[in-house]
């Protein structure tokens, strides 16, 4: 795990509610448990700051950093979309790009598939829904392009054809279950015995896993998905081990940031 993603998901799963902001001290301390140094940190904390996403702060614990108000936006739309919170259905429409100029480069290809785009062509991309941040990233670019909303004339076939053409829904599918495969045994190895510390650290490794997610799928409606899609199954996996391991996350996350609590032990039910 690189510390700067670390950081991302730092601030938006513990930090974003807590202020936004944090001691460099209390960075170190919570990054610790995932075998991340304090020099991997403060490198990472500084290049974030270079780009815009903290903004340095004097704290009366000492030298900080909060979430700039582009990183805000950023981590709450990320957040919504890890929780799925806020998702209503599907239209029918597409929201279509055609861009004039050559191919994307791979930062900007990036940043599309992040915003739930799949590319019918070098110069043709698709989501299901349109995003808001899509032309701020492509005036960012430098892309000339033309933005249309869509649907297929030939209703639901024409409309499942266009998904298996802009993403691989069989590739998708296999990581989801490798996903569940790889984290079971992390998650269930934390029981009504473990410390407060482990069960941090191992929500903080499954929303991790499940955050990069956001890269390559782009959770697509129900009206869109194959039959017994993996991806239900492992957003219920998900739901169930991020919930029961989050009291004894929390409560890590809040004597990092005040060191001077007691320490304590899980608190939730081992089901």
């Amino acid at each position: 795990m690189q510390a700067r993603s670390a950081l991302f998901d730092l601030y938006g799963d513990y930090l974003r509610t807590r202020g936004s902001r944090a001691p460099v001290a209390a960075l170190v301390r919570l990054l610790a448990p995932l075998d991340i140094a304090a020099p991997a940190v403060r490198t990472a904390v500084s290049r974030m700051v270079r780009q815009g996403w903290l903004h340095p702060l004097r704290m009366t614990s000492g030298p900080g950093y909060l979430l700039t108000p582009k990183a805000a936006r950023r981590l709450d739309e990320a957040t919504a979309r890890v929780y799925r919170t806020g998702r209503g259905g599907w239209d029918g429409r597409f929201d279509l790009v055609l861009l004039h100029d050559p191919p994307l480069a791979r930062r900007e290809a990036e940043r599309l598939a992040f915003l739930g785009y799949g590319p019918l062509s070098e110069q043709v991309w698709v989501a299901p829904r349109a995003s808001d941040e899509l032309d701020a990233v492509l005036q960012e670019a430098g892309a000339g392009y033309e933005r249309f909303s869509a649907a297929h004339s030939a209703g639901s076939a024409g409309a499942n054809a266009i998904v298996r053409k802009a993403w691989d829904l069989d590739r998708i599918g296999r990581s989801y279950q490798d996903f569940e495969d790889e984290l079971q045994p992390v998650v269930k190895a934390v029981t009504v015995r473990s410390p407060d510390e482990e069960a941090y650290a191992a929500r903080f490794r499954l929303v991790h896993a499940w955050r990069s997610f956001l890269f390559h799928d782009p959770q697509l409606p129900t009206p869109l998905l194959p039959p017994g899609w993996p991806g239900v199954h492992a957003a219920a996996f998900f739901d169930k081990h991020a919930a029961r391991l989050r009291p004894a996350a929390d409560r890590y996350v809040e004597r990092c940031l005040h060191p001077a609590h007691r320490s304590g032990r899980v608190g939730f039910s081992d089901t």
